[in-house]
C-alpha cells in the first residue's frame, strides 16, 4: 500500500497509476481535465507528520449529470445536500463561492490515503484561469500540479498557459529592480494565498517557502520558458536562485506592458481603485497608462490581488460547512491548525 504520495514511484505503483485507480471511482465519461495538487502529492520542505490529505480537482462537462452518477456510486462521499438531489448541488457548486463543490475526508483504504476532491464545469475552470475572477483554481495551477487525465483540447491547454504566464507578469509587478528565481518562485506561489483569511489561522507560516524549496525542479520546468520569452523585459540567470542577480526593466512602458497582460479582473479593480482614489470616471487605458507611472504601482497590483484572494476564500470556506458537513468541516480546521503548529 501507499502511505506517501510524493514517494509512491518507488512502490509497487506508479503515481499514475495511482490517480487512475482514483479516478476510476467517479463517473470518467463527464471528466474533461483533473490534476492532483498539494503536499499530499508533491514532497514539501519541512513536512508535518500528520498524513496529508491527497487532493484532486476533477474539471467536469456537466456538472448536474456528473452529480447524479456520482450520487449512485459515491453517495456516501456527500453531506446531507444530496438529499435535495443533483440539481440543488449543481447550484451550490456553480452560484456560491468559487464554483467548485469539494467531498472531502474520503477514505481510499485500498490505498491507504484520505481523498478530497473538488469538482468544478469546464466553463468555470476556463473562466478563473483566463480572468482571475475568483483566483481559486487558477491559484492552484500557479504551483506544480500532476495531471492524470485530460482531453486533447487546445482551449484548455492554451487558457492553463496563460494562467502561468499571467502569473509572471503578476509577480514581475510585485518584485523590485533586482531579485532571485527564489524571489519569482515565491511572489508566484504567494498570489493566491496574500489575502487569504487561512493565512492568518489555519495554515503553517512557512507554507510559501516549503512549497517552493519542496518543489524548485518542478516550478523551472513550469517558469523557466516563460521567463526566457520575456528577455525584453527581464533577466534571470540560472545561477541566481537565491542571489539577487535577476533584474527587470522598471520604466513605466515596461509597467504598463504587464500592467497590459493581466487578467480582467484584477485589471478591473485597479481600475476601481483609480477612478475611486482620484475621483475621476477614466477608462481601462487610460488607467493602467496612468498606474504604470505610479511609483506604487506594485502596492496597487498587490491590493487588487488579495481583494479577490480574500473574497474568494471567505465565500468558499463558508460554502464548505455546507458541502463537508459540520464535522468533516471541525477536522478539517483541526488538521490544518495541528500542521500550522508543526504538529
Amino acid at each position: 500500500m501507499v502511505s506517501n504520495l510524493s514517494n509512491v514511484t518507488s512502490k509497487a505503483l506508479t503515481k499514475h497509476d495511482f490517480f487512475q485507480i482514483i479516478l476510476n471511482q467517479f463517473p470518467t465519461e463527464y471528466v474533461v481535465h483533473a490534476f492532483g495538487y498539494g503536499s499530499g502529492v508533491f514532497q514539501q520542505a519541512n513536512k508535518s507528520s500528520i498524513k496529508s490529505m491527497v487532493d484532486i480537482i476533477l474539471v467536469v462537462n456537466d456538472s448536474e449529470k456528473f452529480h447524479s452518477e456520482n450520487l449512485i456510486r459515491n453517495n456516501n462521499h456527500y453531506s446531507f445536500l444530496k438529499y435535495f438531489g443533483p440539481g440543488v448541488l449543481k447550484k451550490v457548486q456553480e452560484n456560491y463561492g468559487s464554483k467548485m463543490y469539494f467531498n472531502t475526508h474520503i477514505p481510499m483504504d485500498d490505498l491507504n490515503v484520505t481523498l478530497k476532491y473538488g469538482i468544478i464545469n469546464r466553463q468555470h475552470f476556463l473562466s478563473d484561469l483566463l480572468d482571475w475572477q475568483h483566483l481559486y483554481v487558477a491559484g492552484r495551477l500557479h504551483k506544480p500540479v500532476f495531471t492524470f487525465h485530460k482531453l486533447t483540447n487546445y482551449e484548455l491547454s492554451a487558457a492553463i498557459h496563460l494562467n502561468l504566464t499571467s502569473a509572471v507578469h503578476a509577480a514581475l509587478l510585485l518584485l523590485p529592480e533586482h531579485f532571485s528565481e527564489y524571489d519569482l518562485l515565491s511572489t508566484i506561489t504567494n498570489l493566491s494565498y496574500s489575502g487569504d483569511f487561512r493565512m492568518t489561522f489555519g495554515e503553517n507560516k512557512n507554507k510559501i517557502d516549503n512549497i517552493v524549496q519542496g518543489q524548485l525542479e518542478q516550478f523551472r520546468l513550469l517558469y523557466s520558458p516563460i521567463v526566457n520569452s520575456l528577455q525584453s523585459y527581464c533577466y534571470l540567470p540560472k545561477d541566481c536562485i537565491t542571489n539577487k542577480n535577476g533584474s527587470q526593466d522598471m520604466s513605466p512602458l515596461a509597467r504598463q506592458h504587464h500592467l497590459n497582460k493581466l487578467p480582467y479582473e484584477p485589471q478591473c479593480r485597479i481600475v476601481q481603485y483609480w477612478n475611486h482614489q482620484y475621483r475621476t470616471n477614466q477608462d481601462t487605458e487610460d488607467v493602467l497608462g496612468a498606474v504604470a507611472h505610479d511609483p506604487d504601482v506594485n502596492i496597487i497590483v498587490e491590493n487588487a490581488l488579495r481583494q479577490i484572494v480574500a473574497s474568494s476564500s471567505i465565500r468558499q470556506s463558508i460554502k464548505g460547512i455546507a458541502t463537508a458537513g459540520l464535522f468533516k468541516s471541525v477536522v478539517y480546521s483541526y488538521n490544518k491548525v495541528q500542521k500550522m503548529m508543526g504538529k
